[in-house]
């Protein structure tokens, strides 16, 4: 395994690297972004070898898939889990149980049993909103493409806001999948501007997060404002199984 710990801790540098570079060309601090490695389909094994390369932060896209590898890890890994995928509302107690943060909260309803299921444990669970800044069909998240159509749903807005167990710290988005990195820029761009709007109508809440880019242009999200990236293939190599979709 020590192999595979080793390629990983290169990769995983090579990627605060770039995140760095990325940082100063836009005048910001380093420190400022976060790396989320994306452990989504790999065995347990790729998982050990991300902690003891140092990883500081895995994101999971599948609860189930996810808790049991929380689970199989000793409870003084020190690694930060965050859930980075669509969650179905029958999944939403595993994602208050078990992760520190919620990077895809894409509704009303997903909100409301959070809330409940972070209730019942005592917590406050850490949310992003998640908005469809593409306009793709196949996207989740509140749809935000349209400018003009931003009010539509802000009354969603304000009821997530007002949920005291969920603390709402960010958003997040996945643009269109481009040629190039440079394709997702204007995507970043305007989920920044989102936030910034967002900030202006709600000034007492907490919107330090931008959730955006993955191995294909997270360089070009840390330009744009990006304060968390979410890299898999480009540090754990491909995905090893597929396992059985969650229905």
């Amino acid at each position: 395994m020590s192999g595979l710990v080793d390629s990983i801790r290169e990769n995983y540098q090579r990627a605060l690297d770039q995140i760095a570079g990325a940082a100063h060309r836009s005048n910001r601090d380093p420190e400022d972004v976060r790396l989320v490695v994306v452990t989504k389909s790999q065995p347990l094994e790729v998982v050990r070898s991300a902690i003891e390369a140092g990883v500081k932060i895995l994101g999971e896209n599948y609860p189930e898939e996810g808790v049991t590898k929380i689970q199989s890890m000793p409870a003084q890994s020190g690694v930060e889990w965050h859930m980075i995928g669509h969650v179905q509302s029958r999944k939403a107690r595993l994602v208050a149980d078990h992760f520190e943060l919620l990077h895809s909260l894409d509704g009303l309803k997903l909100a409301r049993r959070l809330d409940r299921f972070a209730a019942e444990r005592g917590r406050v669970l850490s949310v992003l909103l998640e908005f469809n800044v593409g306009g793709e069909e196949s996207k989740s998240g509140w749809e935000a493409s349209d400018v003009s159509a931003w009010d539509a749903f802000l009354p969603d807005v304000s009821a997530v806001l007002d949920l005291p167990n969920l603390h709402v710290q960010g958003l997040m988005t996945m643009p269109p999948l481009g040629t190039v990195p440079e394709d997702s820029r204007r995507f970043f761009r305007s989920l920044r501007l989102l936030r910034d709007h967002l900030a202006s109508l709600y000034p007492k809440a907490d919107w330090r997060d931008l959730s955006m880019g993955t191995s294909a242009d997270y360089t070009v999200a840390v330009e744009e404002g990006a304060t968390l990236v979410r890299v898999g293939t480009a540090i754990v190599g491909e995905r090893k199984y597929n396992p059985e979709k969650e229905a």
